[in-house]
């Protein structure tokens, strides 16, 4: 019995450690790799996993008979539009920054949810979400005004932000439909052929095909493209999925916000990034926020079951 209980806590702190570490991976490679060649090298490194899985019979999939189209739209948002904003943003800010922005989802999630689903947050919860916000001005406003480049960086890494929590809400809806690795095996697969076909079409205008393997002499590239390819879209797949079977919503979303604080802790130590007073305080405000959304949000949940049990 304890092993059932310890289990998912370990695969959720490991599945943190990838999903935190896929930051520095990302920003190590962009040291020497195209944006869209590393993304082209890493979706399709994913799909050919994926795919390999799939042949030995570890994976099914069945698209018989289902909605491709709202796969195919939701493929739009998560590969395309997220990593694109996503890897272009953590090139311009740094590791540390990424894990803090990334934070911001669930509370976006939130406010889609009440825009689109009719999912009304509680006031505690608005509180919450106000808070999280007033710790992103923080990391923002608080940078000095030569970095530029910095504050495109963040920008971009909200559009990503704004793109996961779109998928969250799509997936919602999908996941009546299909299973999760149904999904997941379709935006690995529309992620190798769309960066792929980038980066293809990119070096073949520039007149310099041969030079798209040109960084993979670079080990770390090789790294970043097996972490990210293999750790990050495969094997973090299975363990979140294993761990959201064993866990509470509300016990296994806590798990989310380490991921930040990895993120960060990478960062500083590994990349020798600066991670100054004011981003302290403003992460500390994001990840309050974070914790209050989820936390009233369930808490609310719980009680409306609770009411409609009654009433039945």
């Amino acid at each position: 019995m304890k092993d059932n209980k310890i289990l998912p806590i370990i695969a959720g702190l490991v599945t943190s450690c990838i999903f935190g570490f896929s930051f520095l991976f990302t920003k190590e490679a962009l040291d020497t790799i195209d944006p869209f060649d590393l993304l082209g090298f890493r979706f399709i490194t994913a799909a050919l996993a994926l795919i390999f899985l799939r042949c030995i019979g570890i994976i099914k999939i069945d698209y018989k008979g289902k909605n491709i189209k709202a796969l195919l739209i939701l493929a739009l948002f998560q590969p395309s539009f997220y990593f694109i904003f996503e890897t272009l943003g953590i090139q311009k800010t740094t590791t540390s920054e990424a894990g803090v922005m990334m934070a911001l989802i669930p509370i976006v999630v939130t406010c889609l949810a009440a825009l689109f689903l009719k999912e009304i947050p509680s006031k505690a919860q608005m509180l919450s979400i106000c808070i999280s916000v007033l710790g992103v001005i923080v990391v923002v406003l608080m940078k000095s005004t030569d970095e530029k480049g910095s504050f495109i960086g963040v920008f971009l890494l909200l559009c990503g932000v704004l793109c996961a929590s779109i998928l969250n809400i799509l997936s919602r809806k999908l996941s009546i439909s299909f299973k999760p690795v149904e999904i997941t095996f379709f935006m690995m697969c529309t992620g190798a052929i769309f960066f792929g076909g980038i980066s293809f079409a990119s070096h073949l205008l520039k007149g310099n095909l041969g030079n798209i393997f040109v960084p993979l002499k670079e080990t770390k590239v090789w790294i970043a493209i097996f972490y990210l390819g293999i750790l990050s879209s495969v094997v973090a797949f299975f363990l979140t999925n294993y761990n959201l079977s064993k866990l509470e919503a509300s016990r296994a979303v806590i798990f989310s916000n380490l991921i930040t604080v990895v993120s960060i802790v990478a960062g500083v130590l590994i990349r020798k990034e600066p991670f100054g007073i004011y981003q302290i305080i403003g992460t500390c405000m994001i990840l309050i926020g974070v914790g209050g959304t989820n936390y009233y949000g369930e808490k609310k949940y719980t009680i409306s079951t609770n009411r409609d049990v009654k009433n039945h």
